[in-house]
């Protein structure tokens, strides 16, 4: 008995110094949130007619890409790389499969020659998205965007200033290839220069090849010596007629690119590509899940095309006057531009 009531009394105590103790800590939840994944940078592969540096076509989409990128914070969230001087139809369709291959978000075709490679390539790939610049024909498939360029408008406002600077009357245009975006400017340019004086004469030759420098030359050559005082053309073989308007003081007009930088002393104004301007809402269809199957079109009205003066050739300012009214009347659709 002395055992079992020693036993309990010890028990009892243990019981009272369990009581007194302090209570056990309790444990901390952390409330610090895991360190979050970042997104993934929207990826961007593009084909190109020549390099990113020709003052034409190419130069256009490098350019926006940059600027792009720029707008959405840097290669960490937008990324880009090309494949430029694809002229050879059938390496184009290579890269073009190559990219799709590796997943990229999207997939650029830039230029018209590409469309049958972007018919042939875009439904090996479902899953990826295609954008075919400088479109003649709606692809009319789900996961291509077909992106145009109404060149006609800026051509026109070239065309009006050109027509009120010429002292000779005659003017000469060197063309590459008689399709899309190439013939709208041209036309336009024509249509500008025939509503400011109908008795201008403007020569037309289109040799054929977007890169025929030498062609090109040769041609802008023979319209100086036929009296024309200025020039205009487009294709990245342009850099050969600048070339020989500016050995004879001829003037000259650019269209796709600022190409001011080649003769700064005779290029009076440039219709400038802003391709950013729809390829923007092009990703964010992407990004909201859809694929393609939808066409834009860049233009005075939108500011995918943009008139740029140079600031070292001395324009008049009633002529200045002239090709602002043209913008303005283009953009808010006073002025109508019929294409043969």
């Amino acid at each position: 008995m002395k055992i079992y009531r020693l036993f309990a009394l010890i028990t009892i105590l243990a019981t009272l110094l369990m009581a007194c103790a302090s209570p056990a800590a309790p444990v901390e939840t952390p409330t610090t949130a895991p360190t979050a994944i970042p997104p993934k940078a929207f990826r961007v592969a593009v084909i190109m007619p020549s390099s990113v540096n020709d003052v034409a076509f190419s130069q256009s989409i490098y350019d926006a890409l940059i600027r792009i990128q720029n707008d959405m914070g840097g290669p960490e969230n937008m990324e880009f790389v090309y494949s430029q001087g694809m002229f050879v139809i059938e390496d184009a369709t290579a890269a073009l499969r190559t990219y799709a291959s590796k997943g990229y978000d999207l997939v650029i075709a830039h230029g018209s020659q590409y469309g049958p490679s972007v018919q042939e390539v875009a439904p090996e790939f479902p899953e990826v998205s295609f954008a075919w610049s400088n479109s003649s024909t709606p692809t009319n498939l789900s996961n291509v965007f077909d992106l145009t360029a109404s060149a006609q408008e800026g051509g026109y406002v070239n065309g009006v200033l050109a027509a009120s600077l010429t002292n000779s009357k005659i003017i000469g245009v060197v063309g590459p290839v008689e399709a899309g975006e190439s013939k709208r400017y041209i036309d336009g340019f024509k249509a500008g220069v025939t509503a400011t004086n109908p008795e201008i004469q403007v020569n037309v030759s289109y040799i054929g090849s977007f890169s025929d420098v030498v062609k090109g030359s040769e041609v802008a050559t023979e319209f100086i010596s036929l009296g024309a005082d200025i020039l205009t053309g487009t294709g990245q073989m342009v850099v050969g007629p600048i070339g020989k308007a500016n050995e004879s003081k001829a003037l000259w007009f650019g269209t796709q690119s600022d190409q001011t930088t080649v003769a700064p002393n005779i290029v009076v104004a440039n219709q400038v590509y802003h391709w950013e301007v729809v390829l923007k809402d092009v990703i964010a269809k992407i990004q909201s899940g859809i694929l393609g199957g939808e066409s834009f079109d860049i233009n005075l009205a939108n500011g995918g095309e943009v008139m740029e003066y140079n600031p070292g050739y001395a324009l008049p300012a009633n002529v200045k006057a002239l090709g602002d009214k043209a913008i303005q009347e283009i953009a808010n659709g006073t002025i109508k531009i019929t294409l043969p």
